[in-house]
């Protein structure tokens, strides 16, 4: 399988924009975070038997007033900082005019024109995705043609794929209905990754900290980086369930 993982250079004023908007977190604490829990989705997937492919924004894709640099060489250094070596690492320039068409770009490029077996694509801001899960998540669409991990507030952590389905505002909340929908009306038979939180949310993120927080106490490995921008930022979870400042 290949693994895509669709990187926006971490710049600030381009990353996490909800975030910032709804929540305590600043436009370079959520540069931060972004950058940290991509790191922890690379190595997940670089771990995995899997052929990781960085599926990187170019500066064509990017809303006008933001820019610091070239996106690629944002986008690289990122990975070359989280990864031992980027000798077996794809880089490829995503082509499209939203989220969802440069997803559907990708995956119809690889499954069609290169007929690549099977395709996952693993959102960059679920850190605590492990190697086991994109395995897994491989091995699953030995028996389903589309594999959808579910993440917070309707999004999909991880979309595997042996056969292409409609991505036209696929990605657009709730993602997970609509690409469930859209593998149905093509008759595709459709199977389920685990939930994994994404910190692109409040909730989302306040999960990821909970657990990650439960990972420490039990000496559990996994998400490592993120765990160490949260700690920097000095965020928790508040007794509403809400994100807050220590």
């Amino acid at each position: 399988m290949i693994v895509v993982v669709p990187v926006d250079p971490p710049w600030e004023g381009l990353i996490l924009p909800s975030l910032v908007e709804t929540t305590p977190v600043t436009e370079s604490e959520a540069s931060l975070l972004y950058r940290a829990a991509t790191a922890d989705v690379l190595r997940a997937a670089d771990a995995s038997g899997g052929e990781l492919l960085v599926n990187y924004r170019g500066k064509g894709t990017l809303p006008d007033g933001v820019t610091d640099g070239d996106p690629e060489n944002a986008v690289r250094d990122l990975a070359e900082d989280a990864l031992e070596s980027l000798d077996d690492v794809r880089f490829e320039r995503q082509v499209g005019s939203t989220h969802s068409a440069r997803i559907g770009n990708t995956v119809t490029h690889l499954l069609e024109r290169e007929e690549v077996g099977t395709v996952g694509v693993l959102e960059p801001t679920v850190p605590l995705v492990g190697r086991s899960d994109v395995d897994s998540a491989a091995m699953a669409l030995r028996r389903y043609d589309v594999v959808l991990g579910p993440s917070s507030g309707g999004r999909v952590s991880f979309v595997g794929l042996t056969d292409t389905v409609d991505f036209a505002d696929a990605y657009a909340t709730p993602a997970l209905s609509t690409l469930a929908s859209r593998t149905e009306a093509a008759g595709l038979n459709l199977g389920f990754a685990p939930v994994i939180p994404s910190v692109a949310t409040e909730s989302g993120l306040c999960a990821t900290l909970a657990t990650l927080e439960a990972r420490e106490v039990a000496d559990r490995p996994g998400g490592e980086a993120t765990a160490a921008a949260l700690a920097e930022i000095e965020f928790a979870v508040g007794e509403d369930g809400r994100l807050e400042r220590e």
